[in-house]
């Protein structure tokens, strides 16, 4: 079964930390075998083309409903579009998996996948998931992360800020703070937060408003977002990207919680194979994915008046950002453990995670990916 819930939810400040190379070879180990329901009983792995194993079946009912929420609505983008295409096309279903999804915002999430309420959400980034289990003292675990490229970005109005050096003196315009990203970019030219320039609050999520500010210089962004916006109002501005000064990160994060990945590793792992499939058919036809959401946005509302144009063009962006980083070696979604364990030393240099670099070896699976494809390819039974 597939249900979609839509509820109710405080808007809150999406939050996304990224940037990463892409040549890191995968990481994982091969597919697990995993326990049913008793002790002693093994749940059949997933064969390509064979029939979908009944005991499988049974054990991924046993866990019941699934829930999944979203990161930022239903907006087309890394770790929210594939669960809806997955939807749409019933792979949760074939997975004999009951998987209710309901838009929400990434960082009201937190808690209720730490307390198993929610089973399965969508992250901004691997380091936004691991400061909230700090924050939480939750046992998170990322089971994908989809962008392994810089997505945020600084931008700067036209000739304001012919380089980085520039920076120096001047005001920055932030919705909350700076990015993590963006902060470790201008810490690496040596340029310190409220040493060498300053932050100043902006009102609102309009960037052509906000590149009129008269007092800064420039604000943080987003790839997929803020510089279509600007575009296609015919502002010209200058980006400075992270992943272009070597700074790590990530986005588009899937996580659960470790006793949901305990108790029923089989569904987890299933899970997971649906929204990869989705993700896949995602990247073949981004026009008909972003649309896709765009559909469901609207059925529910569209709270925040998200517009086709705009959703088609953040998919645009993020999928060419995912598709180019994946390999036979890396497929889609395989996290990257040294990439992973870069990002969160890059942002502890920086001060997030109170200084300290984090251990990160309960905090992410390679395993779960690792094991639903077979030379790069997913291995999907016969339904």
């Amino acid at each position: 079964m597939l249900r979609r819930i839509a509820v109710p939810s405080a808007v809150s400040v999406l939050i996304l930390l990224t940037a990463c190379s892409a040549d890191n070879t995968a990481i994982g180990s091969p597919e697990p075998t995993f326990l049913g329901s008793s002790p002693t009983a093994v749940v059949p792995e997933v064969t390509a083309d064979a029939p979908f194993p009944a005991a499988r079946c049974e054990a991924n009912k046993a866990a019941g409903v699934i829930t999944y929420l979203s990161s930022f609505d239903f907006a087309a983008s890394a770790s929210i579009v594939d669960v809806v295409m997955a939807s749409t096309a019933h792979y949760y279903e074939a997975m004999c998996l009951d998987v209710v999804y309901k838009p929400s915002f990434s960082v009201d999430n937190y808690p209720l996948v730490a307390a198993n309420e929610v089973q399965f959400s969508s992250g901004g980034s691997f380091s936004e998931m691991v400061d909230f289990a700090g924050a939480n003292d939750a046992g998170f675990v990322a089971l994908a992360v989809e962008g392994r490229t810089g997505i945020d970005t600084l931008i700067t109005k036209d000739g304001a800020v012919p380089t980085l050096a520039d920076i120096k003196g001047k005001k920055i315009g932030v919705k909350g703070a700076i990015t993590p990203s963006v902060k470790a970019m201008l810490a690496k030219q040596g340029l310190v937060e409220g040493t060498d320039y300053n932050t100043v609050l902006l009102d609102g999520f309009d960037p052509t408003v906000h590149i009129e500010v008269p007092d800064i210089v420039g604000f943080p962004g987003y790839k997929s977002n803020e510089p279509n916006q600007l575009t296609a109002a015919g502002i010209k501005f200058k980006a400075y990207d992270p992943a272009d000064f070597a700074i790590p990160g990530s986005f588009g994060i899937l996580y659960t919680n470790q006793q949901f990945l305990t108790e029923h590793p089989s569904a987890a792992q299933d899970f997971m194979r649906a929204t990869m499939r989705g993700l896949a058919d995602a990247l073949a036809d981004p026009t008909l994915a972003a649309t896709t959401c765009v559909d469901l946005i609207n059925s529910l509302g569209n709270t925040l008046h998200l517009s086709a144009d705009g959703e088609l063009a953040r998919w645009n962006v993020e999928s060419k950002l995912v598709a180019d980083s994946a390999t036979v070696d890396a497929p889609l979604g395989l996290p990257l453990i040294d990439q992973l364990t870069a990002e969160v030393t890059a942002y502890a240099a920086i001060g997030l995670f109170n200084g300290v670099v984090p251990m990160i070896d309960t905090l992410v699976d390679a395993s779960v990916l690792a094991g639903i494809y077979d030379k790069g390819t997913l291995i999907w039974p016969k339904v």
